[in-house]
């Protein structure tokens, strides 16, 4: 490897070109290969590791976060902040070639250090908390396994490298969600993770054979550089299939009916799904594909319509939810929502999703890694309806998870308010009357979130015990677990702020990333924005703070109309299972019959034909000379009166 950075030459404007890695930054395939490594070794090594294990795949991410910081200071410190590091070819069949290459550039690097370093403290909370599951040492290569597979996604220069760590993920989520595989309900989970995201995964390899027919390559930079010379139709197609994709990966509408039953698996794993892994996949590749939606304004439509839907449907729902777990997923979902908003916005509303990924990263590791502590001292209940007056008992959880709250529903000066309330002020900077009904749609969400979010809040650390007769004296986590919530909490403060006022200009040597665009005037002030958003958190927040302060039922109630739907997913389940399960087991039993019957009996009727006739030909091999003697005799006979006849005329 040439130990010396080449930079790119000076290339037109609207190209895109990056610089050969050297010195330091030719290792970067270290920081997937020591996860990797260990998580080998994890499985290779068996119950031989088991006392020791959880600590190398602790110390793994450790490194890889140092080596990860190394690399973005070094990154800081070069004219030309994108670097590309070609290892091998990797695939080499007629005009395709495909390198094994990695690509690290402002995008990459904060995408790296936020799943090194969240990824690191869900690790080392894990240790604690899985302390007494007998497969902790097998729980820690697959978290190792998760991880390396994302950086490997997030680093990859080329779509065909991507895709390989985008399946890694999706391997690894179906191995942790599963992990539990002796409940019903775990292994079920697993699989409809694994298959939901199946149908993503096809419109993204499809998306990749387009690239390659269209422009004969999927390196990113020959990619975006070609996207311009295809026509409007190819574009929409191509970005459509990417934008299926990510909807799977990040479980937006309409594939985003897995992501909360993800809960079944070890709350650690919620943790790293939520804050640091696989649900910011799919944003990445938006981000990373810019290009290619920026440049047909339908597509851009269709991902911010994506966004804007999901983000409502995931505060309503999450309304509705007493599990503490499922609740948090519903407003990932939403969460995530927002960021599709922001991508699907273009131009500077790109780094406005970065940085709102980032943000979200702390404050719901926080409060996922929170919501563990609670079930750890609450002997594993989920319920919030079965809580009450927790904040006497659990003082840090209380207030860690505070800091989480006050982030995600946008409160000033929390970090949710830094990188959320950017992206409202952003959909009302769209054209016409798109800007009410996105910028409607993300201020109205605003205010779903403060209300669900102060709902879980209160009910779980305030107002009267509504505990079960089996708990007797809840208690804090132990500080293996709490140190985590603590410097997370702290980032669920103050990060927000840092990274608003820094990333976007990270980002402009990104292709695309943070370039701001000459867009349209809002069509209200930035400062009306801000306070109408300010206010129906307030109002959201006050209302729930209201309702449940002292407490609620601890059984399901009637409900009107709307919450009845909320309660059951909007029926989302309900339209898979009769548009899409109930057809497809269908087709399966009739394929199934047909094969029996058809295929199958054609071939066992042949088969039972020749057997039959070959057990009644058996008859005739009795092993008897005079018989053998008698068939051969009549034979004769037969031929002689044959012949006799026909010599005779009798049968001409």
């Amino acid at each position: 490897m040439d130990e010396i950075l080449t930079y790119a030459q000076a290339e037109p404007a609207g190209t895109v070109a990056y610089a050969e890695a050297g010195g330091l930054l030719s290792s970067v395939w270290l920081l997937v290969a020591i996860p990797l490594v260990s998580a080998a070794i994890l499985l290779l090594l068996g119950r031989r590791a088991d006392r020791w294990g959880h600590w190398l795949g602790v110390a793994a991410i450790g490194a890889a976060f140092v080596l990860g910081l190394s690399y973005f200071f070094q990154l800081r410190g070069l004219e030309n902040k994108s670097v590309e590091l070609s290892l091998w070819d990797f695939i080499t069949v007629g005009d395709l070639r495909v390198d094994f290459g990695l690509l690290f550039d402002p995008l990459a690097a904060v995408f790296v250090l936020l799943i090194t370093g969240v990824g690191f403290l869900i690790h080392l909370y894990a240790v604690e908390y899985m302390a007494h599951d007998e497969g902790r040492r097998r729980f820690f290569a697959y978290f190792n396994l998760f991880v390396a597979a994302m950086l490997l996604l997030v680093l990859g220069n080329n779509y065909v490298m991507l895709y390989f760590g985008w399946e890694g993920v999706g391997l690894a989520s179906y191995l942790l969600i599963s992990f539990w595989y002796g409940r019903p309900s775990a292994a079920t989970a697993g699989k409809k993770a694994f298959l939901m995201n199946r149908v993503g995964d096809a419109g993204l390899a499809i998306g990749i054979f387009i690239m390659f027919a269209t422009l004969g390559t999927t390196q990113y930079d020959e990619v975006f550089n070609g996207v311009g010379a295809l026509a409007g139709g190819t574009v929409l197609v191509l970005g459509l299939l990417l934008l299926l994709g990510a909807a799977g990966k990040s479980g937006q509408f309409p594939l985003q009916a897995w992501l909360p039953d993800a809960m079944e698996g070890p709350t650690p794993v919620s943790a790293l799904i939520h804050a640091a892994t696989m649900v910011t996949a799919g944003v990445y590749l938006i981000a990373r594909s810019n290009p290619v939606f920026s440049a047909n304004s339908t597509l851009q439509l269709v991902v911010v319509s994506v966004g804007a839907i999901t983000l409502l449907m995931g505060c309503l729902i999450g309304a509705a939810k007493d599990d503490i777990k499922r609740v948090l997923a519903w407003s990932t979902v939403s969460q995530i929502g927002y960021m599709f908003l922001g991508v699907g916005l273009g131009g500077a509303a790109y780094a406005l999703a970065i940085v709102h990924l980032l943000a979200h990263g702390f404050f719901k590791a926080n409060m996922f890694l929170g919501a563990g502590s609670v079930m750890h001292g609450m002997n594993d209940q989920v319920d919030i309806r079965r809580f009450g007056g927790l904040s006497k008992y659990m003082k840090v959880t209380w207030i860690t998870f505070m800091m989480g709250w006050l982030a995600i529903i946008g409160m000033f000066p929390f970090s949710g308010f830094f990188s959320k309330e950017p992206i409202i002020v952003a959909a009302f900077e769209r054209e016409g009357w798109t800007a009410w009904l996105f910028g409607g749609a993300a201020l109205l969400g605003a205010g779903l979130t403060a209300f669900y979010m102060t709902r879980l809040f209160v009910l779980t650390f305030h107002g009267p015990k509504r505990w079960t007769e089996d708990i007797e004296h809840p208690h804090e986590s132990p500080k293996l677990m709490t140190i985590p919530l603590i410097l997370l909490a702290i980032g669920s403060v103050g990060a927000g702020f840092l990274l608003a006022t820094s990333v976007p200009d990270w980002l402009t040597a990104t292709a695309g990333l943070g370039a701001q665009e000459e867009g349209h005037e809002a069509v209200l002030s930035h400062t009306v924005i801000t306070v109408l958003s300010l206010l129906v958190t307030v109002l959201g927040a006050g209302l729930a703070w209201m309702l449940f302060r002292n407490g609620t039922a601890t059984a399901p109630q009637p409900a009107g109309v709307l919450v009845t739907a909320a309660r059951r997913n909007l029926y989302t389940d309900a339209f898979n299972e009769a548009v899409f399960e109930k057809p497809g087991i269908f087709l399966t039993r009739a394929l199934v019959f047909i094969d029996n019957r058809g295929v199958d009996g054609l071939v066992n009727g042949l088969a039972a034909a020749v057997g039959g006739g070959s057990g009644r030909l058996r008859r005739l091999q009795t092993g008897f000379v005079r018989s053998y003697a008698t068939s051969i005799l009549t034979g004769a006979l037969l031929v002689v009166a044959a012949f006799l006849a026909v010599q005779a005329g009798w049968l001409a």
